[in-house]
């Protein structure tokens, strides 16, 4: 516990918060959409958010604990699959849980989008297939597990040292502290970005559009770690960099887009407004002539 109030492991907390803050935007983004489920009666969304947040944290350091003390047995091989020039690929436990949760992200992203597409009437969507406070809290709290892998090996590989035997150790400490803070952290910033979303559904199509795309990352980087060959061509991991750069270019083209719709609805909407009124004139015209006939 000392070494968390030293130089090196506040500087080192302080890295952590920001790794945590950056990985945990797309979990933010699902907790966001996967509460409004639940429907707002009674404020449920918002204690879903927060429970949902708060056991997700609880785990996640439960999480922590689990992957230090047992992190060689993450990369032990469960079990393989040889069928050479088709698909090959070998298979531990860490690269099963990000695969499964790459691909349920990715199912509940088209999902979601396919639904958006077929209602009649964009503003009752929340109202269909609602979802009880214990479903959207079990669906929060499994998918933050999944989440947590990527920034808890990130973490891990920050916080560590090597004691005088040249045995490396981990900072458990520093890193648990590092996931309460980015937790309340988000509990403080779900309700705004479920707020923004609600006011502004054209953006909720883009938080699906990027949640598809982390479910990509995961689905790559799972495969990646499985060694998986398709067709002879292997899967390499999306490099995070790319990944945030494809964030970015949909974000500015997405917000170029809706200024650029909101310019030619205004501009519509004041071409029917003048064609009305001359409609208008038209018709005070001919009923003034016709009255003096």
């Amino acid at each position: 516990m000392a070494e968390l109030f030293s130089l090196s492991g506040l500087s080192t907390l302080l890295v952590l918060v920001l790794l945590q803050a950056v990985l945990g935007f797309d979990n933010l983004l699902y907790i966001s959409i996967e509460s409004k489920r639940v429907g707002e009666e009674g404020g449920k969304a918002s204690m879903v958010r927060r429970w949902g947040i708060g056991l997700a944290v609880l785990f996640r350091i439960v999480l922590l604990i689990v992957i230090v003390s047992l992190f060689s047995l993450l990369a032990e091989p469960l079990f393989s699959v040889p069928l050479p020039g088709i698909f090959e690929a070998e298979f531990n436990l860490q690269s099963l849980v990000t695969l499964f949760g790459g691909g349920f992200i990715i199912y509940t992203a088209v999902k979601e989008i396919n639904h958006l597409l077929a209602v009649d009437h964009i503003e009752h969507t929340e109202g269909n297939k609602k979802k009880s406070v214990f479903q959207a809290i079990t669906m929060i709290v499994t998918m933050n597990v999944v989440f947590s892998f990527d920034s808890i090996l990130s973490a891990m590989a920050i916080a560590n040292t090597r004691n005088e035997a040249g045995e490396v150790e981990y900072q458990v400490w520093i890193m648990a502290v590092a996931i309460i803070l980015s937790g309340v952290a988000m509990i403080l910033l779900a309700d705004r970005v479920a707020e923004f979303l609600k006011k502004n559904r054209m953006y909720e199509v883009l938080g699906l559009f990027i949640l598809f795309i982390v479910g990509t990352l995961l689905v790559s980087e799972g495969g990646h770690l499985a060694h998986m060959e398709v067709f002879g061509y292997e899967i390499h991991a999306i490099q995070k960099s790319t990944f945030y750069l494809v964030i970015f270019v949909l974000v500015v083209t997405d917000v170029i887009s809706t200024k650029y719709q909101k310019r030619l609805w205004a501009q519509r909407a004041a071409e029917i407004s003048s064609q009305g009124s001359e409609l208008a004139s038209a018709e005070a015209a001919e009923a003034h002539m016709s009255g003096k006939h």
